[in-house]
């Protein structure tokens, strides 16, 4: 059984049947995707030791679920560069309005990488607790966002 919920497309785009990785505490994008970057590694192993949610799991290519993103300033760079290096996930999707420096990074990603991060905020509090990790999410460019 699926379930359909809506959003604000930040950067619009769609995916077929992705991957969730669920956190349900906000996201640290320079301590989660940081290690990974400056190792230019094949992909991102979260590296966040404070979020257990995510913490040692692959988030590449991944449809990241999550209420909001935490922490540096960095952060939107952090997002421009993983996309740039082709290791970033497919989608962030967020049960709150997306934050200044996430709209950034993602915003950044798809005008000057070759790369995309699909990414829909607003997505409400009922969309967090219905996901579940590996779940398989679409997301269409409007912003409708199907799980299951």
């Amino acid at each position: 059984m699926s379930k359909t919920f809506k959003g604000r497309p930040v950067v619009a785009g769609t995916i077929d049947n992705g991957d969730a990785v669920v956190s349900r505490q906000g996201v640290n994008t320079l301590a989660s995707f940081q290690k990974s970057a400056l190792k230019k590694a094949p992909k991102v192993i979260c590296s966040d030791q404070n979020n257990p949610d995510i913490y040692n799991k692959n988030l590449t290519g991944k449809v990241l679920c999550l209420p909001q993103t935490i922490g540096s300033t960095t952060g939107g760079m952090v997002l421009y560069s993983v996309c740039a290096l082709g290791i970033a996930p497919c989608a962030m999707l967020f049960s709150q309005p997306i934050d200044s420096l996430a709209a950034a990074g993602v915003i950044l990603a798809d005008v000057w990488t070759d790369g995309t991060i699909v990414a829909v905020d607003s997505l409400g509090d009922e969309f967090l607790e219905y996901v579940k990790d590996e779940m398989k999410v679409s997301v269409a460019k409007d912003g409708t966002v199907t799980v299951g």
